[in-house]
């Protein structure tokens, strides 16, 4: 870059020259300031400055004003490498150049381009593949100077890419299962094939935008698909009746086993308690026989007659020896207590 020292010099050899006429002399003077002045250039915040001299690379210029030597000496470029670019494969949205589109653009209705998104899998079927591809600038130098046509080099690198990916898939994996896992192994793919241009490029992401299969089949793959969602949704429910009726039938399993350790453990304390009462009994019984069998005696009718709901008569001795003797059958009506001569 010439310092104000020279721009000075070659100004006074201009003033000096004579073009035969003072009109002339100016015009001359005044071109030749419009040309020194047309190297002046400014790079934006999100831009960075790449200037080259006669062709080849020599210099990267920070955001702000700058200058370089006029043309044809030197020029200046300023690609904005904070920008997220983007390219439809498969498919446009909108008006691209090349596959380029950016978010100012009016977005018309998705338009199929079957020559980019048919695609063979690893199964041998056939499979429309529209995906979105969002790369960086990295290295401004190695993207304007290692590869021509940026755009149409990264979408060629992605489609092939691409391709490369679903030929190691079924189409069921590519339909349904393994989307995330296609494209992350094209994104990365994709990197390395554009790290060995040196493209300077930074791919941020590969997003499958629509996979089906081709018209001619879409009923039949349509088909298969729901048969596949009544199955999942079969699985599903067998699951939940499942997860439902185990716990259930391990908790009923736990109240039949605790109840049953219960009686078990009542009849073997009662039949302890009974054997310790007969033994204590049978005592009692050897040292009085006829005091034990009268208490006895006493103690059973006192438990059986102290049921309120068995029916009871009550005679006297002497009534009790001129009465026919009265026996109750099932299905009879049941009479209130009463006492003789009532």
């Amino acid at each position: 870059m010439p310092d104000m020292d020279q721009l000075g010099d070659r100004f006074k050899k201009f003033q000096n020259l004579n073009f035969g006429g003072g009109g002339a002399k100016w015009v001359v003077i005044v071109a030749v300031l419009l040309w020194l002045a047309s190297g002046i250039y400014l790079v934006q915040p999100d831009e960075v400055g790449v200037v080259k001299r006669f062709g080849a690379f020599d210099r990267i210029t920070s955001p702000g004003p700058h200058y370089h030597l006029p043309f044809p000496i030197e020029s200046a470029m300023t690609p904005k490498v904070t920008e997220i670019r983007r390219l439809e494969i498969g498919f446009r949205s909108g008006t691209q150049e090349a596959g380029l589109f950016t978010a100012g653009r009016g977005v018309s209705n998705p338009r199929s381009v079957p020559s980019e998104s048919l695609m063979l899998t690893g199964d041998e079927n056939i499979v429309n593949v529209q995906f979105i591809v969002q790369y960086q600038i990295r290295e401004p130098v190695d993207f304007l100077f290692n590869i021509d046509r940026q755009s149409e080099t990264v979408k060629s690198a992605a489609e092939a890419a691409m391709r490369e990916v679903v030929g190691k898939n079924t189409i069921d994996a590519v339909l349904t299962t393994e989307k995330q896992a296609v494209q992350q192994s094209t994104r990365e793919l994709l990197q390395d094939v554009l790290d060995s241009y040196n493209a300077g490029i930074r791919v941020v992401a590969v997003q499958l935008q629509d996979v089906y299969p081709p018209d001619e089949v879409i009923e039949s793959f349509k088909d298969v698909a729901s048969a596949r969602e009544d199955r999942m949704r079969f699985i599903n429910e067998a699951d939940a009746y499942r997860n439902d009726l185990i716990p259930r039938a391990r908790g009923q399993a736990a109240a039949v086993i605790n109840e049953a350790q219960a009686y078990k453990e009542s009849k073997v304390l009662r039949s302890q308690g009974d054997s310790a009462r007969f033994a204590s009994i049978l005592d009692e019984y050897q040292k009085a026989r006829d005091i034990t069998r009268k208490r006895l005696y006493i103690e059973t009718m006192e438990e059986v007659l102290s049921n309120p709901e068995m029916e009871k008569i009550i005679l006297p001795d002497q009534t009790a020896s001129r009465t026919l003797p009265y026996l109750p059958l099932p299905g009879s009506a049941p009479r209130a207590p009463r006492e003789a001569g009532k």
